[in-house]
């Protein structure tokens, strides 16, 4: 197999299967439906976004944080982030009584068995629009979200690179997975989904271990990061210059042992 063709299969198991996707359909809809009957009227609205939507989301066995996002829209919007995290706690705990549930601020997770969920709380402001409770290290205790600004994105860019982004994004993000995430998942997502990909466009022959090469060599550190943020991304960089450098002298068996080095293959348990 050559790197490209290694990096293409990895890639197509990193999307979730019609079995698994299933299944969180299935909670997508139990979830509605009791957000529905403990709430009714109060919710303006509620949907996923994140990456889930995007295509991007990883399967748990890739990505053990691989989680759901789900936005709820309350009508009133007079009081403090917190009184609405308390209220979609106290739900958790009602409908959901043998799941594990803990607040991650501004979130409240929901661990079911296949799945998780992040219940972000939200509210309409006359001016700011739409709202979700800042990061506890934020000053401010609302901040304006749009949720679905990179999806937007993410789409022109994958159509202008050959569909080849949300590949290389899942690429990237097991990477991230496998070596402790010195990177958040949305802000790498991001991003990737903004980069420009214009040197690689008009090289030739374009493929997906192109995107993932140039994708991976763009990742940087300063020397306030930890520690392992640094090591992980000095070791990709190593990897990915080794594996360029047999593919140019055509030791295409090299070149893979070192992206497997970089990407091994899944395991069912990671």
């Amino acid at each position: 197999m050559t790197v490209n063709g290694y990096l293409m299969a990895l890639s197509s198991a990193a999307v979730i299967r019609d079995r698994e996707k299933e299944g969180i359909q299935r909670s997508i809809s139990g979830l509605q439906s009791r957000l529905d009957q403990a709430f009714g009227d109060e919710i303006r609205e509620d949907f996923i976004f994140g990456s889930y939507t995007r295509g991007t989301i990883l399967p748990r066995s890739m990505d053990k944080r691989s989680d759901i996002d789900y936005m709820i829209v309350f009508r009133d919007s007079s009081s403090r982030p917190q009184t609405y995290l308390d209220r979609l706690r106290r739900f958790v705990k009602v409908y959901y009584s043998r799941s594990e549930i803990a607040q991650s601020s501004p979130t409240i997770a929901l661990s079911l068995n296949h799945i998780k969920f992040e219940l972000v709380p939200a509210t309409y402001h006359w001016w700011h629009g739409l709202r979700i409770p800042a990061r506890r290290s934020d000053y401010n205790d609302w901040i304006s979200t749009n949720p679905n600004d990179v999806n937007e994105i993410l789409v022109g860019a994958n159509k202008s690179n050959g569909n080849l982004i949300k590949p290389m994004i899942r690429l990237v993000k097991y990477w991230n997975a496998r070596n402790r995430y010195p990177f958040q998942s949305f802000e790498l997502e991001r991003m990737l989904a903004d980069k420009s990909y214009f040197g690689i466009r008009f090289r030739g022959q374009i493929q997906l271990k192109d995107y993932f090469f140039d994708a991976m060599r763009s990742l940087e550190y300063c020397d306030r990061d930890a520690q392992y943020k640094i090591d992980a991304i000095d070791r990709a960089h190593d990897l990915i210059a080794r594996a360029e450098d047999f593919l140019s002298r055509q030791q295409d068996d090299q070149a893979e042992r070192a992206i497997k080095r970089l990407l091994p293959p899944p395991t069912r348990a990671q």
